[in-house]
C-alpha cells in the first residue's frame, strides 16, 4: 500500500512562496538603496534646506541656528539612518517648513494614484486589444501596422504627447480644459480635467505594453501545442483565448507592473504641464527647497506602490508557472 503524499501540497507551494519572499526582500533592499541615493543626491545640490526655506537677508547666525535646529549640521548618513528608523511606522519626517511629510502627501499622492491607476487600466486594455488583434494575423498588414504604431507611441516622451493633446483637444477645438482647477477637497473640479493628463500618460504606455503583449503571444505561438491547434483548424480567436493568452500572462503581468514605474515617473512631467494636483508639483517644490525628507517621502511612497505591483506580478508569474508544471 502506498502512503498518501501528505507533503505534496507544501512541496508545490513552498518553492513558489519562497521565490516570492526572496523577490520581496530584494525589492525592499533596492528601495532602501534608492532612498540612500536620493539623500546623497539632494545633499550634493548647491545650497541646503535651511537657506532655501529662509527669508532673504537672514543673518549668518540665524541661518546657522536654523541649520542646527533642522539637524543639517549632522552627517547625511546619520540623518538618513534616523529617517529610516521612522519609515516602518509611517513616519516620513518633517519638511523644511515644519509640516509632517505624511500630511503633505496625504492629498496629492491619492490624486497621482488615481491618475496613474486609470492610465494603467487603459494602457493594459489597449495593449491586450491591439496585441491580440495583431496576433490573429501574424505578419499581416494589421500586425505590421500595430508594430509601427506601438513603436512610435512608446518613442514619444510624455511632454510631446501632452503638447500635441493640448493643441488638438484644447486650443484648436476647445473640447477639453487645458489646465486642472482644484476644488476645496484638493481634487480636480471636473472629470473632464483628468482626460488630457490621462491620455498623455496612457499613449506611450499603450505602445510599450502592446509590444510586450505581441512579443509574449509570438513566443507562445511557436510552442508545439499551439501549432497543433492551428493545424487542427481551430478558430484563431479560440486559439488566442485558450492557448496564447494564458501562457503569455506571466510576461504580460511583469510588463504591466514595470509600466507602473514609468507611469509614476511620467506623472511628474504631465502633472506639472496640466497643473494637476499630484505629487509632481510637490516633488518640484521639494527639490527647489532642498527638502530631503520630502523628496525621500515622495520616492518612498511611489517606490512602495511600484514594488507592490511588481510583487503582484511575481505572484501571478509563480502561480501560472506552477500550474503549467502540474
Amino acid at each position: 500500500m502506498t502512503a498518501p503524499r501528505a507533503s505534496g501540497l507544501p512541496a508545490r507551494v513552498l518553492p513558489g512562496a519562497g521565490r516570492v519572499a526572496r523577490q520581496a526582500a530584494r525589492r525592499v533592499l533596492m528601495l532602501v538603496v534608492l532612498l540612500a541615493v536620493v539623500f546623497a543626491a539632494v545633499e550634493l545640490l548647491p545650497g541646503d534646506a535651511a537657506g532655501a526655506s529662509s527669508d532673504r537677508g537672514v543673518g549668518a547666525a540665524d541661518l546657522a541656528a536654523r541649520r542646527a535646529a533642522m539637524g543639517l549640521d549632522r552627517p547625511v548618513a546619520e540623518r538618513f539612518g534616523d529617517w529610516m528608523t521612522g519609515l516602518p511606522t509611517g513616519d516620513l519626517g518633517t519638511t523644511a517648513h515644519g509640516r509632517p511629510v505624511a500630511d503633505v502627501l496625504a492629498g496629492p499622492f491619492p490624486n497621482t494614484l488615481l491618475l496613474g491607476g486609470l492610465a494603467l487600466v487603459l494602457s493594459t486594455a489597449g495593449a491586450l486589444a491591439f496585441g491580440g488583434w495583431a496576433a490573429l494575423r501574424p505578419g499581416g498588414r494589421v500586425d505590421r501596422a500595430v508594430d509601427a504604431l506601438s513603436t512610435a507611441a512608446f518613442a514619444l516622451p510624455e511632454f510631446v504627447v501632452s503638447v500635441a493633446l493640448l493643441l488638438l483637444l484644447s486650443r484648436w477645438t476647445g473640447w477639453l480644459p487645458a489646465v486642472t482647477l482644484t476644488g476645496p477637497d484638493g481634487r480636480p473640479e471636473s472629470w473632464t480635467m483628468i482626460v488630457l493628463p490621462l491620455l498623455a500618460l496612457t499613449v506611450p504606455q499603450v505602445g510599450w505594453n502592446t509590444r510586450i503583449v505581441r512579443g509574449a503571444l509570438a513566443d507562445q505561438a511557436a510552442l508545439p501545442h499551439v501549432r497543433a491547434a492551428v493545424l487542427d483548424g481551430l478558430p484563431r480567436r479560440r486559439i488566442l483565448a485558450r492557448h496564447l493568452l494564458p501562457g503569455a500572462l506571466p510576461a504580460v503581468a511583469v510588463g504591466i507592473a514595470t509600466s507602473a514605474g514609468m507611469l509614476l515617473g511620467g506623472a511628474v512631467v504631465v502633472e506639472t504641464l496640466f497643473n494637476y494636483p499630484g505629487i509632481g508639483a510637490v516633488l518640484a517644490g521639494a527639490i527647489t527647497d532642498r527638502d530631503t525628507p520630502l523628496v525621500a517621502g515622495v520616492v518612498a511612497a511611489a517606490g512602495a506602490a511600484v514594488s507592490a505591483l511588481l510583487l503582484l506580478a511575481d505572484l501571478v508569474r509563480t502561480t501560472t508557472l506552477g500550474e503549467e508544471r502540474r
